[in-house]
């Protein structure tokens, strides 16, 4: 289940993004989906991989946070299947993941993700990753 919120004011330091997080661990996907709506992003999150696929077609993010240990459908071939949508395919993917080794990173560029970020992810940098953004 995948749900769209809209952020507050304090987004006015950077332009407001859709936002879409996935990660199974629900407290995860939630603490961080508010934290992305106070700096002023709309943003929409789901537990597992089909539900991930089904909230970029119809939502459109223009950035995917992605947990990469998800349950039956990894965040490997979730960002496989979002570069196949049209919907999705231009969008900013981001593993976020407790994967860190060399080829965790490789994995993760040869299915598409654009930045492989390992858990715990400092705010500070999480802020300055999406102020960097060229999104379309």
């Amino acid at each position: 289940m995948a749900r769209a919120r809209q952020g507050g004011a304090e987004g006015e330091r950077t332009p407001k993004r859709r936002l879409l997080v996935v990660d199974d661990n629900k407290d995860a996907a939630e603490s961080m989906s508010m934290l992305l709506e106070m700096w002023g992003h709309e943003v929409a999150f789901a537990y597992d991989g089909p539900s991930a696929l089904e909230t970029a077609e119809q939502w459109q993010p223009e950035a995917v946070f992605l947990d990469i240990g998800l349950p039956g459908m990894d965040g490997y071939e979730v960002a496989e299947r979002l570069r196949e949508l049209p919907q999705a395919r231009d969008a900013v993917l981001i593993a976020i993941t407790g994967y860190g080794q060399d080829g965790d990173r490789l994995r993760s560029r040869r299915a598409g993700i654009d930045h492989h970020l390992v858990k715990p992810v400092a705010p500070d940098a999480l802020r300055s990753l999406i102020e960097s953004l060229k999104l379309h």
